[in-house]
């Protein structure tokens, strides 16, 4: 029952989204702008993340180090969240349910409710910021990118985005709010 509930809730607001999903679907056609948001998304899988999360301790020292377990334990809650959500809310992804939106990557999965990169991604860039505000000039730009290559490359509606960039803000806000010099500073 609560499935069907939130199938029927997706799927009114899918098609409320729809005209805006085509639109930035459509930009991908162009071929330098599919490529920079495929990079851009590709990046955002962990790539980007993991590399400059693993280089802090090299960059910044034991303050890095510190700054790595506590980025690593909000990561492993973004990551349990989404994957719970996903599973159980069963939104299908924009290319899936409107065949005029263009598939431009290879999704992960088939569910798109809520964005796992954006809520990664903005996790990521308020904790970077946070604790080596030096790099908040790299790290914000490029989660905004993150979410929007999601709705270009067509496999995320902009509520997708919005609740995971909502849910990264919360998880990196709270774990802040409980250890404002870490969880092992």
């Amino acid at each position: 029952m609560a499935h069907q509930k939130s199938l029927l809730s997706f799927n009114r607001a899918d098609l409320l989204e729809q005209a805006i999903c085509l639109k930035l679907n459509r930009i991908g056609y162009y071929r330098g702008i599919r490529l920079f948001f495929k990079a851009i998304s590709r990046l955002g899988d962990g790539v980007f993340w993991y590399s400059l999360i693993l280089a802090l301790p090299i960059m910044f020292g034991s303050k890095g180090l510190l700054a790595l377990g506590h980025i690593f334990v909000c990561g492993v809650v973004c990551i349990s969240l989404y994957q719970f959500l996903k599973n159980h809310l069963v939104r299908e992804r924009p290319f899936i349910r409107f065949l005029s939106i263009h598939p431009h990557a290879v999704p992960l999965d088939r569910y798109s409710f809520p964005s796992g990169h954006t809520m990664n991604a903005v996790n990521f860039a308020i904790l970077l910021s946070w604790f080596f505000p030096v790099l908040a000039w790299i790290v914000m730009p490029f989660a905004i990118l993150v979410g929007l290559s999601r709705i270009v490359l067509g496999m995320h509606y902009p509520t997708d985005v919005l609740v995971g960039t909502v849910l990264g803000a919360s998880i990196a806000m709270v774990s802040l709010e409980w250890y404002p010099a870490g969880m092992f500073g």
